[in-house]
């Protein structure tokens, strides 16, 4: 297990440029499976989850080629499907969650897919039901082995359907989208998730021949086709780091500029910072945080406390509601934090309590956290990161602490965050890696 050390209190200054988006990756090196033809990737994150993912593809037999850093090909015109019962698979997809959208396309292509009840940040109960309801309603036979904890489907052919999901997964609806491309007819999917990750995993399939209506919104249609070709596809910037990227600014009290953000697809993301009272300019494709010795949070007209809440795109998305709250620590008022999709991913809180932050843990789902105004410093202290997202706030709270504070159980941030001890060092962070 792997070790932080940070020495907080020092100001940042300089330019970052946010890595690949994670989700988006996941999603798109999945979708390689559906050809026999060669495809290339550009902009993918070198992250633990997405290098693991590709070894699993690699695993079944998928020829992956590393043009150069983040840009790769895939080949999976000869795939093992016997790999999936081997003990490796079942261990490597075991602790990625993301493995669970290689079931999709290989039920499309090969007509099986099997997967072990998938593993990930322990956040709260992510049920798999929406991936495995619509794969049925599209012709497949599911069986679980509740013994063994494993999921199978099966199918001879694929048959398209209406179907209206129970939940907008994200996962679900790029499972499902990457069986429907190559089913028989026509497939209407209501109550789709329409994240950017998702549309960029259906511009990707079109442009490997697929046909699909309602892209960016949540009704779907994909017209079956018979095979798919190759494509060359570039992955957006990750949303979730530019905000990362913006909450550790106003943290640190730093000027701070991120550059090729991506603008249009981080929808409410700036805007959701700027009602914390973070100064955060647009310049083209750029970002500029500054001024931030000092923010007030706004409250609603009638004076009441403002509610910062996640929600299904366009809404807030659920991975930044962690920087959200350690940011609100050290400004001026009080804000509540609504995490309404896990219920666990507000426990890690109790750490920034430890550091002096005011912060009262209303329920599982809520907090309220009552802004410091740089009045007090966090305390440094001793930490361990128990998921991606809580790894990073509170990565950012030890770097605005006094002293030095350490942060076990880094190979949490290290699956979504490629290199973030030597990306910060250079604009002024004091981060070693022990």
């Amino acid at each position: 297990m792997s070790t932080f050390k940070i020495e907080g209190g020092y100001k940042l200054k300089g330019e970052l440029e946010p890595q690949g988006a994670k989700n988006e990756a996941l999603q798109v090196i999945c979708a390689t499976l559906l050809t026999e033809q060669q495809t290339t990737i550009e902009n993918i994150p070198e992250i633990r989850d997405v290098l693991k993912l590709i070894e699993i593809l690699q695993g079944l037999g998928v020829k992956v080629e590393r043009l150069e850093k983040g840009h790769f090909s895939f080949d999976a015109s000869k795939v093992d499907t016997d790999y999936l019962k081997s003990p490796e698979y079942a261990e490597q997809a075991a602790v990625l969650r993301g493995s669970i959208m290689i079931i999709g396309p290989l039920l499309a292509r090969f007509g099986q897919g099997f997967i072990p009840q998938p593993g990930g940040d322990k956040i709260g109960r992510r049920r798999v039901d929406t991936h495995f309801i619509g794969l049925q309603k599209l012709g497949a036979r599911f069986e679980f082995d509740r013994e063994n904890k494993w999921f199978s489907v099966s199918a001879e052919k694929l048959t398209g359907a209406y179907m209206l999901l129970d939940e907008a997964s994200v996962t679900g609806t790029a499972n499902i989208v990457m069986a429907a491309v190559l089913a028989e007819g026509t497939t209407t999917i209501y109550n789709a998730a329409c994240e950017p990750y998702l549309q960029q995993l259906c511009k990707m399939l079109v442009a490997m021949g697929a046909k699909i209506d309602g892209i960016g919104s949540n009704l779907l249609r994909v017209y079956g086709v018979s095979s798919l070709n190759s494509c060359n596809h570039r992955i957006l910037p990750d949303m979730i780091e530019v905000g990362s990227f913006i909450g550790l600014a106003a943290m640190t009290a730093s000027e701070i500029a991120i550059k090729n953000v991506g603008i249009g697809h981080l929808g409410i993301i700036p805007e959701s910072f700027r009602r914390l009272g973070i100064i955060v300019e647009q310049a083209g494709d750029d970002l500029l945080v500054k001024d931030t010795e000092h923010y007030e949070i706004d409250s609603y007209i009638d004076g009441s406390i403002m509610t910062i809440a996640d929600a299904p795109w366009p809404g807030l998305t659920p991975d930044l509601l962690s920087v959200f709250l350690v940011v609100a620590t050290q400004a001026k008022g009080s804000v509540l934090i609504h995490q309404k999709m896990f219920e666990s991913r507000l426990f890690f809180v109790d750490k920034l309590i430890d550091m002096g932050a005011q912060i009262i843990l209303c329920d599982p789902h809520r907090a309220t956290v009552i802004g410091l105004d740089r009045k007090h410093a966090l305390r440094a202290t001793k930490m361990v990161s128990p998921d991606i997202r809580a790894g990073i706030a509170l990565l950012i709270a030890a770097m605005s602490a006094k002293g030095t504070s350490t942060i076990n159980n880094i190979e949490q941030i290290d699956r979504g965050y490629e290199n973030i001890d030597g990306r910060l060092n250079a604009l002024g962070a004091r981060i070693s890696r022990m």
